[in-house]
């Protein structure tokens, strides 16, 4: 049985390196990894490889999804600091903006 070259293999049978790859990318290439380690028929030697290509993957998903949630943290302002806002503190003071703009339909 083959294997599936990787998601952004180059023409040779070189994986593209995991710490290059974007979190869709990294996503997609691991779901064939698991698919093809599921479905078996490998020997003992490239299941290892496809398991720990499978590993780094995971991790590198890993560190987008922490670093996608650090920017909406600090987009928020909750950067799990007790001295910022509160989500209640936040959401008054977006109902405090928005209160302030003129309804168009009480013209």
């Amino acid at each position: 049985m083959s294997t599936a070259r990787p998601t952004g293999a180059a023409s040779s049978d070189e994986p593209t390196p995991v710490e290059q790859l974007g979190y869709e990318q990294a996503r997609d290439e691991l779901v064939t990894v698991v698919r093809t380690l599921e479905l078996g028929g490998l020997d003992l030697d490239e299941s290892l490889t496809l398991w720990e290509r499978g590993e780094a993957l995971a991790n590198r998903c890993e560190e987008h999804l922490a670093g996608a949630s650090a920017r909406i943290e600090r987009a928020l302002g909750t950067d799990d600091d007790p001295e910022e806002d509160s989500e209640d503190d936040l959401a008054e003071e977006i109902d405090d903006d928005i209160d302030g703009f003129d309804d168009p339909d009480e013209e």
